[in-house]
C-alpha cells in the first residue's frame, strides 16, 4: 500500500499526541536533560607571611569603608584584638594592633585614633574589631593547625552596623601566641558572653549587617575591662583592682572576665582572703553556667602538679574553693580532664582520665559529703581549644580540668 506524504503527516501527529504524555507518564514529568556535575568548591585561600597578611586585611578594611559621616575627620577606636576561639590577648594580637595603628596614622589621616574609653566610647565612634584563630587552612577537622584567620571588622556605633570588613590568612612562622599577663595569669578560661558576643561580630557578620546587640548593649563594660587589662598587664594591681570592682556595679559587668580580674588583683596584692571569695564568685559563675574551665598544669606524663611553686601554689586553694562551692548546690558534677596532642591519643585518653581521677579523689577529700557525687571522665586531645601543639603557655587551655553539673545517680569512676 502507498501511503501519500499527507497520510503520513496526519500519522506522525496522532503518534506523538500520545507517545509524549505517555512518556512523561513514565518519566514522571517533562523529559529533563541529564543533571550537571556540581562544581568542585574553591581552594582555600593560600597563607601568606603575617605582616604581608595583616596589611592586606587592613587595607581592605579601610580601602573599601563605608562611612556616613561626612566630616574630615573621623574617630575610631580599637577594641583590642582576641583570639577567635579563647578570647585571649596575645603578643600576636598586641602587635598587630600596634601595626594597624601606624598603617592608619600613615595611610588613612582621616581616622583620628583615640584610646578606647568609656569617654570615646560615648561619642559612638567607629570601632574596630579583630580576631587572630589558629585554623587548619584546608578546613579539616582535627587537622594540624597550619594557618592564622585574621578577621578584622568597623562597625560605626551611631548606626550599629558594620561598615568593612578585612579578612586574610597568615604562616604561622614568626607569630608569637603567647597570652598577655593577664590571660595568661586567669585561673579559669575566660572566655564568656562578651567574649562571645565579640567574636560573633567579627566573624558571623557581612558589611551592612547589624552589630551583635549583646556586644552594643556591654561596650562600655568593655572599655572598663581593657583599662583594667592594661594595668594589670604593667603591675598597677591596686589601679586594676579599682577598676573591676567600678566594672562589676557597671550594668552588665557581671562577666567572668571581671570577676577573673578581682581574683587576679586581689591576689598580686597578698588580700589572700579577697582573692579566694572572688575565686569562688568565678566558681559560681561558671558552675551556673554549667562549665568551669580551670587551668591545672600538671608535669609532663604525670598526674602531679607542675614544679613551679609560682604557678602551682594558688592550687590548694582553689581545689578547697571548688569543693566547698560544689558542696553547697546540692549538685553532682562531671570531672573532665584534657591534654595536648603530644603523644599517643590512647595514652593522652588514659593520662587525661588519670588527672579528672586525681582532681575528683582530692575534691572529695575536701567535702566527703560529695563522694558518689563525682564522675570523672577523660577526653585526651579530642577537645582542644587552641590546638598548636606548642606545650607552652600559648596553649595551657588544652591541659586543662574542667567541671560540669550532671545529674546525679551516675556511678563515679
Amino acid at each position: 500500500m502507498i501511503i501519500s506524504r499527507a497520510s503520513l503527516v496526519f500519522l506522525c501527529s496522532i503518534v506523538c499526541s500520545f507517545s509524549a504524555p505517555a512518556a512523561e507518564a513514565q518519566s514522571g514529568g517533562p523529559a529533563q536533560s541529564p543533571p550537571t556535575a556540581a562544581a568542585p568548591p574553591p581552594p582555600p585561600p593560600t597563607p601568606i607571611p603575617f605582616n604581608d597578611a595583616l596589611l592586606k586585611a587592613a587595607n581592605d578594611l579601610f580601602s573599601k569603608a563605608k562611612l556616613s559621616d561626612g566630616s574630615d575627620k573621623v574617630t575610631l577606636v580599637i577594641d583590642p584584638l582576641i583570639d577567635g576561639v579563647s578570647g585571649a590577648q596575645s603578643k600576636a594580637t598586641h602587635l598587630e594592633e600596634a601595626r594597624i595603628t601606624e598603617l592608619v596614622k600613615k595611610d588613612y589621616p582621616r581616622f583620628q585614633v583615640a584610646r578606647f574609653s568609656s569617654e570615646s566610647v560615648a561619642k559612638a565612634p567607629i570601632v574596630l574589631i579583630g580576631t587572630f584563630t589558629a585554623i587548619n587552612n584546608a578546613g579539616t577537622p582535627g587537622g594540624a593547625k597550619d594557618a592564622y584567620r585574621i578577621c578584622l571588622a568597623l562597625a560605626d556605633m551611631k548606626t550599629k552596623t558594620i561598615i568593612s570588613k578585612g579578612v586574610s590568612r597568615a604562616l604561622p612562622e614568626g607569630i608569637d601566641p603567647t597570652p598577655a599577663a593577664f590571660f595568661n595569669d586567669s585561673p579559669v578560661f575566660a572566655k564568656d558572653a562578651s567574649t562571645d558576643s565579640y567574636i560573633k561580630t567579627c566573624q558571623g557578620t557581612k558589611v551592612g549587617d547589624s552589630v551583635d546587640q549583646a556586644y552594643a548593649d556591654r561596650i562600655v563594660v568593655a572599655s572598663l575591662v581593657n583599662d583594667g587589662i592594661e594595668a594589670y598587664d604593667q603591675g598597677r594591681y591596686r589601679d586594676a583592682l579599682d577598676v573591676y570592682q567600678s566594672a562589676l556595679k557597671t550594668p552588665g559587668g557581671e562577666q567572668l572576665r571581671v570577676l577573673n580580674g578581682i581574683y587576679l588583683a586581689n591576689y598580686k596584692l597578698h588580700r589572700t582572703r579577697a582573692a579566694m571569695d572572688a575565686f569562688g564568685k568565678v566558681v559560681d559563675y561558671g558552675l551556673n553556667g554549667d562549665k568551669l574551665a580551670v587551668k591545672f598544669l600538671f608535669k609532663p606524663g604525670s598526674t602531679q602538679f607542675i614544679s613551679d611553686r609560682t604557678i602551682r601554689s594558688p592550687y590548694d586553694a582553689w581545689i578547697e574553693k571548688i569543693a566547698q562551692r560544689t558542696a553547697a548546690k546540692q549538685g553532682c558534677l562531671e570531672v573532665i580532664g584534657h591534654t595536648s596532642a603530644t603523644g599517643l591519643p590512647a595514652i593522652n585518653d588514659r593520662l587525661s582520665g588519670l588527672r579528672a581521677d586525681y582532681i575528683k579523689d582530692r575534691l572529695e577529700d575536701e567535702q566527703h559529703a560529695l563522694r558518689g557525687r563525682l564522675i570523672s571522665t577523660g577526653k585526651g586531645s579530642r577537645e582542644m581549644i587552641v590546638g598548636t601543639g606548642k606545650d607552652d603557655a600559648s596553649d595551657a587551655l588544652d591541659r586543662r580540668v574542667e567541671f560540669k553539673t550532671a545529674q546525679c545517680g551516675g556511678r563515679s569512676t
